[in-house]
């Protein structure tokens, strides 16, 4: 199959950075990811290993497979296979303004697996600018309404469990003040917000646009760790999410948030997946911090930083709401955790906030699992999403991988 060329503009490239800047900092990473292989016109699996691309498709012809194995990052890293050329060079060559499609690039580390996505699980940053939209400005107003809250719960509210007593006294509380809302309900209640991202095999991955919807002008990144979680519900390896938002289309009504959420090349994930071993685990994932930086043609520069530690939910806690009893996913999913970053930094006008302009390039990086970089288009414009599991299941059964 022949991928059409990219609508839009390519005056700007798309990739800014580096292969060792995209790579995580441990050169032990046990790491899986996808790419386009002209030679069979079709995705295949690879380990990337000392900087080395390698081809583990006659293995493993999904990284699905890779990713239902009893110990994957075991067994990858005993694999050997086709060498298909450096990460850099891969890399280098993934952008889609300036891509020779005679040569590999990257793809978004999975496929067959769920697209979805956790919100609300960073609630403080919620409280707080409740809190103040409620103050209006009048900081002693804001702290006054701040300590009866405190003093009505009993905790700090960066130790509040959602579910708990505890919170169910908070939400009275904000009951009573009129400060109540549909969005705090999944913050400190006892169910989750997890959505479906996307659809399956939708993802982009690192070096190419990001969408978001001409029609939107009010957007922004959400920089997030994604979980890969198997079938059974055991959690295997994590890598970098880029949940992008349409904020003024959720602000209109929360029955709006697929249009919100899900639109062509709206969904980021990379740049590649690392497999859970004795080096790198739950509780590391637990301890990280993704750092994102925004830079738009116009000069605008904005960096921030989301701290896992500040999660109000516990990974395995959404995991759990995720897959169980009450839900399969049979090819297991990738779970975007959510993101504490609030995008209130003024870039136009005094009083505007931010929103995304065609161009910018956004930055979403963690040292353990590396640097995931796209440059935002109108989705319109994107490289349309057109091989789904249809084509998919056809190229492995002609290249007789199935």
């Amino acid at each position: 199959m022949t991928l059409p060329r990219p609508r839009g503009s390519a005056a700007a490239a798309d990739w800014v950075g580096t292969a060792a800047e995209a790579l995580p900092d441990d050169a032990d990473s046990v790491l899986i990811g996808r790419i386009w292989d002209p030679s069979g016109d079709g995705p295949s699996p690879v380990t990337v290993r000392d900087g080395e691309v390698i081809d583990i498709s006659h293995r493993f012809p999904t990284v699905r497979d890779i990713c239902e194995l009893p110990d994957p990052a075991a067994t990858v890293a005993g694999l050997d296979g086709p060498r298909v050329g450096g990460f850099g060079e891969i890399l280098a060559n993934t952008g889609a303004a300036t891509r020779d499609r005679d040569r590999p690039w990257l793809l978004a580390p999975v496929d067959l697996q769920a697209l979805k996505a956790a919100g609300v699980t960073f609630p403080i940053s919620m409280i707080e600018r409740v809190i103040e939209e409620r103050a209006r400005g009048d900081l002693a107003l804001a702290a006054d309404i701040r300590h009866r809250m405190l003093a009505d719960v009993g905790v700090d509210l960066h130790s509040l469990e959602p579910g708990s007593p505890e919170a169910d006294r908070l939400k009275s509380l904000l009951v009573a003040e009129g400060m109540w809302s549909q969005y705090l309900e999944v913050g400190i209640g006892p169910d989750a917000e997890i959505f479906t991202k996307g659809q399956i095999l939708s993802a982009v991955g690192t070096a190419v646009p990001v969408g978001v919807l001409a029609a939107s002008t009010w957007n922004n990144p959400e920089p997030e760790v994604t979980l890969i979680v198997q079938s059974s519900g055991r959690i295997v390896g994590a890598t970098l999410g880029n949940d992008v938002n349409l904020r003024d289309i959720e602000g209109r009504s929360a029955l709006l948030l697929p249009l919100a959420k899900d639109n062509n090349a709206s969904c980021a994930l990379g740049p590649l997946i690392r497999l859970f071993d004795d080096r790198f685990d739950m509780d590391r994932v637990r301890e990280l911090e993704v750092r994102l930086e925004v830079r738009g043609e116009d000069g605008f520069h904005l960096e921030a930083v989301s701290e896992m530690t500040q999660m109000s939910r516990d990974p395995e806690e959404l995991v759990r709401q995720l897959i169980g009893p009450h839900h399969h996913y049979p090819d297991g999913a990738a779970l975007m955790l959510g993101t504490m970053f609030a995008p209130i930094q003024d870039r136009d006008r005094p009083g505007e906030g931010f929103t995304h302009k065609v161009d910018d390039v956004v930055r979403i990086s963690c040292p353990a699992l590396g640097t995931l970089v796209n440059r935002v288009r109108h989705a319109e414009e994107c490289e349309p999403w057109h091989f789904g599991v249809r084509d998919l299941m056809g190229n492995l059964v002609r290249r007789g991988l199935l």
